[in-house]
């Protein structure tokens, strides 16, 4: 599960859900998942913060300084440390996913019916986030036309 670093006013979407076969160590699925990343947004990652289960990574070779982990104390810039307080707002996605969108329980059988629930997930949370701010964008504008329908029209000289 992957998402972006910066805040966004329609909420913290989810980038990237994927289920691996097996049960891989969270720091050997960087090899498969990055790649996999980049390719879905079009744009190479700058920089990549995850957890302490992260530490002895297999990135591929152009991005094996790229990644921060937690408890890390070398090569932190200031700016790296900031964002690394950031980090947290990936949880609380995590959570949403599987409280909410039913990634707790996987009712579909096999390694593609993991597959299938870790994306469907994903986009029903991504689809949430999108009625919500649709919701906003129709109240606005309901407001708007009411506002101008109930405002008298000026009168026009003779």
């Amino acid at each position: 599960m992957a998402t972006t670093l910066n805040r966004s006013k329609g909420g913290q979407f989810a980038l990237h859900a994927a289920a691996l076969p097996g049960n891989p160590y969270d720091g050997h699925t960087l090899a498969t998942v990055i790649p996999d990343m980049e390719k879905m947004i079009g744009n190479e990652l700058s920089r990549i913060l995850a957890d302490a289960g992260y530490r002895g990574h297999n990135a591929p070779e152009s991005h094996k300084l790229r990644v921060f982990t937690s408890g890390q104390k070398r090569r932190l810039t200031p700016a790296i440390k900031r964002q690394m307080r950031r980090r947290s707002a990936v949880e609380p996605v995590i959570g949403h996913l599987k409280s909410e969108h039913r990634m707790d329980r996987n009712y579909l059988a096999g390694e593609q019916g993991d597959a299938v629930n870790a994306v469907l997930a994903a986009a029903g949370y991504n689809f949430s986030l999108l009625l919500r701010w649709f919701r906003q964008l129709l109240c606005l504008f309901a407001t708007l036309f009411l506002t101008f329908q109930s405002r008298p029209m000026p009168q026009q000289p003779a």
